[in-house]
């Protein structure tokens, strides 16, 4: 995997700055760097060597050095595109991937993209008209950030952080995105958390010519169930296209390893791994909270030689800020401080992993998927007199039972916005200062127009595709693998496999009281029945337990008491939230954990504000 960064126009000493950006991403390459430069444009790469380790430095040229790229990313149908591109006349100077994009732009222009079949962020400069090429693959497995200078320059990067290394980019927070962040726990694309910086959405190309911009969309993720196809159909395509897919993930001259967890998902990816290498992190506090046993039973089944490390308390509240400056933004996903030590414990023995992020999203995987069925009886009633309920209850201590009631009297736009739903917007309006809360439901609004004729699961998945497997899923995947220097692979998220996906009928979807039935039927080939059928769990975390322990109450109410915290917060109602959930009253953990991992963030990124 790779990282570049550049920008367009003059500046003095832009030799030296292009430098200090690249610089900030070496974790993304630490094997090379490369740079260009001319009265247009300057380009700044850094390498991690995955495939033709020798020839396969940045930028590449063609053969009369009229394009220049860089990219960051990995092309699986590479080989029979480079012959394709060879008989149409191209000459290649190296066996890599990246000069299949330089070539095939050459050939195809734009209409590359769709021919494409890997994950990838590039950038490729015509020297002869000056403009700028800049495309995102198909979900956003890898990232792209840019600004628009006040006079119509160009800065962008794989990350933040090289971007606002630019001596003309004013580091200013945007406080839009939280707003946002406190209802779905990511900040939204395409805005960041930095204002007048923007992520690139997954499936568009961005073009740059004389000081503009425009921004495409060039494929779309949409579900086209077919209720004619059979379960044995279903199964049977899952089992070809996703092994299709785990073997051109495996394409590397490097050693390839996986993640492995006690799930199906990462269970299913690593039945095609025995003999090589798996990685499994947990944490010691309970069986609930360490997974290990189940995946190294899985391990020894499979035949693959299996690594664990178990994360102390003191490991993980240690790594937060480390964590948070690599994310580039807040994100309160516990989950992926754990993924930052799978990662780095993997990087101790392998280049390149796979993983099973995607599955859930494209076969029906969340339990949050059943909703839609458990609510089908109680929404028989008419629709006042659940809005009645819902009203009085909802003043009520909690109690089981209340949740039901009060996401049975809405619609499913009204109650789904993801698979992270933190703070109400009344709620947020009591926290806030100075900062107007808004319904996150506008965020959500269009993509649920697009589906409106589809069932609701297939709009709660299609949601999540386009919101919070970007937003949070694939930006955790990204930074916490490249923070110690690892290529994440992730085949689900291949377009063939989703092209099976998107026609498979929700019925094959969740049935037999369990979710993702026709993928769970699948893997069942491949791997033991108690994997197959365990039930999604995410990766347990436990801080609903260390947020009753007086050494990280302590530390949390410090943060909220802070001038941080005053400055965007009430503070009363951050205490609140603590002080009941550290007295029993409340399960407040996600919520704290939320404003929390914010402040850190804050702090990294802003620490003389």
């Amino acid at each position: 995997m790779c990282g570049f960064c550049g920008f367009t126009g003059e500046l003095a000493d832009r030799e030296q700055v292009l430098r200090e950006m690249a610089e900030a991403i070496t974790h993304r390459g630490p094997d090379s760097d490369g740079f260009f430069t001319d009265s247009t444009v300057s380009m700044g790469f850094r390498r991690l060597s995955i495939i033709d380790l020798d020839a396969g430095h940045q930028p590449l040229y063609n053969e009369d050095k009229t394009l220049v790229l860089t990219f960051n990313g990995e092309i699986y149908n590479y080989r029979p595109l480079r012959e394709e591109l060879i008989k149409a006349g191209h000459t290649f100077a190296t066996e890599s991937d990246s000069e299949v994009l330089l070539h095939g732009f050459e050939e195809w222009g734009e209409k590359l993209l769709p021919r494409l079949r890997g994950m990838f962020g590039f950038v490729i400069f015509n020297r002869e008209d000056h403009s700028l090429f800049i495309a995102r693959d198909y979900f956003g497995i890898k990232p792209v950030y840019y600004t628009r200078l006040a006079d119509g320059r160009l800065v962008y990067g794989s990350e933040i952080k090289s971007i606002l290394l630019h001596p003309d980019v004013e580091k200013r927070f945007n406080p839009k995105a939280l707003d946002n962040y406190l209802s779905f726990q990511y900040s939204v694309p395409d805005e960041t958390f930095f204002e007048g910086i923007f992520c690139l959405p997954p499936a568009h190309f961005l073009k740059y010519q004389d000081g503009e911009i425009s921004v495409t969309r060039y494929w779309e993720a949409v579900f086209t169930p077919d209720e004619d196809m059979t379960l044995e159909t279903a199964v049977d395509e899952i089992d070809r296209v996703f092994t299709d897919s785990v073997e051109a993930h495996r394409i590397s001259d490097v050693e390839v390893g996986c993640f492995l967890s006690s799930g199906v998902d990462s269970s299913f990816v690593a039945s095609y791994f025995g003999g090589q290498k798996a990685f499994t992190v947990g944490f010691d506090n309970g069986q609930h909270y360490n997974e290990s046993t189940y995946a190294a039973e899985l391990a020894k089944e499979v035949g693959i030689e299996h690594y664990v490390h178990l994360i102390s308390e003191e490991e993980y509240w240690n790594s937060l800020p480390q964590v948070q400056y690599m994310l580039d933004q807040p994100l309160a996903d516990p989950a992926c401080v754990a993924l930052y030590f799978v990662s780095k414990l993997a990087a101790e023995h392998v280049k390149v992993v796979l993983s099973g992020e995607g599955a859930d999203e494209l076969f029906g995987g969340y339990r949050i998927y059943h909703e839609p069925y458990s609510l089908r009886s109680y929404q028989r009633l008419p629709r006042f007199l659940r809005r009645a309920l819902a009203g009085m209850v909802s003043v009520l201590p909690h109690f089981k039972g209340q949740s039901f009631l009060m996401r049975g009297a809405k619609t499913l736009e009204e109650r789904f916005i993801g698979n992270a739903n933190m703070f109400t917007k009344k709620e947020k309006a009591r926290l806030l200062k100075d900062i107007p809360a808004t319904d996150p439901t506008l965020l959500t609004a269009p993509f649920y127009a697009k589906t409106k004729r589809q069932d609701e699961v297939t709009r709660m998945q299609s949601l999540d595709i386009h919101r919070w497997m970007v937003g949070d899923i694939l930006l955790k995947a990204d930074r916490m693998s490249m923070a110690h220097s690892l290529e994440l692979r992730v085949p689900f998220l291949d377009k063939e496999v989703f092209s099976v996906a998107a026609r498979i009928p929700v019925k094959h979807r969740i049935a037999a009281g369990t979710t993702k039935y026709a993928m769970r039927l699948a893997a069942r080939r491949h791997i033991p029945e108690s994997a197959a059928s365990k039930p999604k769990l995410g990766f347990p975390v436990p801080i609903r337990v260390w947020l009753k322990e007086q050494k990280y109450y302590d530390l949390v109410k410090a943060a909220f008491t802070g001038t941080a915290a005053e400055k965007f917060f009430c503070t009363e109602e951050l205490i609140r939230l603590l002080d009941r959930h550290f007295a029993g009253k409340e399960d407040n953990s996600r919520k704290i954990w939320t404003v929390y991992m914010f402040l850190v963030w804050y702090g990294v990124y802003f620490p003389e504000a």
